[in-house]
């Protein structure tokens, strides 16, 4: 979307809230319900805004079942692959003021993150993994993020580039990747000299007037209140992962509303030509910069772990939106895509 266009939609709206009416509220009410009972989820979060004024947020079910607990507006929920476009964003401002560049290799003597790797390993590029298109590490049966549970980053991203060769030439095939944006993570800690959530949480998140959201906990313990929990059909799927080192690809929590003031506010983090550059699709059609795209132009991305579907959305008027669900089935994200421009239409206000 040219940029005159997507600041004028946004300046056309009000400084303030609309309130909607009584019987929208209803109407989506009964629209939130209906899905969960069809599709056995426990809860849901949504939210609906612009230029980081949330224009409708409401929770929907519970937040935990057994303490008959409902979700409100301020719990908060795995957002799983939602992390990437925030990453995308992350790195985008880096090469902004001049730290980092969309060519720059990230292995090998000239890489960004050294080791002593030639060939194919020291020709990928930060594009390459913003893109999906490093050759390897697909998200399949194999994926890095899902092995070794133990490691650390450092170690984990090691035995990768040992043990798992690629499969194609840099830059020729697209292969969703949650370990190449493990690695950006990464990338963003040795230009910042931070940790990557403390990085993104003063650079990104603070511009954004988002407090809440936090690297999610693994184990039940480490479940973060006010933090939904999370239903499964296998008991505690959901607390048998590494979801702390999913950092950058998968494992932020968030509140619906911490997702449109993010998504609302791009132009207050990235200049005219970064936006282009980050909603300009790579070797898919499909998929930009950390973000999902088509023509008209809309972005999005969604999220999946076991307990857990979530989707972003910006829409080509502005408007954006988040769901969050606090359980997952087969094909639920097409369902949930659809049900929130299901909503969308019946906020008139």
């Amino acid at each position: 979307m040219k940029r005159r266009a997507f600041m004028g939609s946004l300046a056309a709206c009000p400084a303030f809230a609309a309130v909607p009416s009584k019987s929208e509220g209803a109407a989506v009410r009964a629209i939130a319900e209906t899905f969960l009972r069809e599709h056995g989820i426990g809860g849901m979060s949504i939210a609906y805004g612009r230029d980081g004024v949330i224009e409708f947020e409401q929770g929907y079910g519970f937040a935990d079942a057994d303490q008959k607990e409902a979700v409100t507006p301020e719990h908060r929920f795995r957002i799983a692959s939602i992390s990437k476009p925030i990453t995308a964003t992350a790195l985008m401002m880096q090469i902004e003021q001049g730290r980092l560049k969309l060519s720059d290799t990230v292995w090998g003597p000239k890489g960004l993150l050294g080791g002593d790797y030639d060939g194919d390993l020291a020709a990928i590029t930060i594009d390459h993994l913003l893109t999906h298109a490093s050759g390897g590490w697909s998200n399949d049966k194999n994926d890095p993020m899902f092995k070794n549970v133990a490691m650390k980053h450092d170690e984990l991203i090691a035995w990768t580039l040992a043990n798992q060769k690629l499969t194609h030439k840099p830059g020729e095939h697209f292969a969703y990747s949650n370990f190449g944006y493990c690695v950006l993570g990464r990338v963003l800690e040795k230009l910042s000299g931070k940790s990557y959530a403390e990085h993104v949480s003063e650079a990104v998140f603070a511009k954004c007037g988002i407090t809440s959201m936090c690297i999610a906990g693994n184990t039940l313990a480490e479940r973060q209140p006010p933090e939904v929990m999370y239903l499964t059909e296998k008991p505690d799927a959901a607390y048998h992962m590494n979801v702390t080192r999913m950092d950058s690809h998968g494992g932020w929590i968030a509140t619906a509303g911490d997702l449109v003031r993010f998504a609302s506010q791009l132009p207050k983090l990235l200049n005219d030509e970064s936006i282009r550059t980050m909603a300009t699709h790579g070797v898919s059609e499909g998929y930009a910069r950390g973000w999902n795209v088509n023509k008209v132009p809309n972005w999005w991305h969604t999220g999946s772990l076991p307990g857990t579907s979530t989707i972003m959305v910006h829409t080509a008027k502005g408007l954006c939106w988040a769901g969050l669900l606090n359980g997952r089935k087969d094909s639920l994200g097409l369902a949930l895509d659809k049900l929130m421009w299901q909503m969308s239409r019946e906020l008139k206000a």
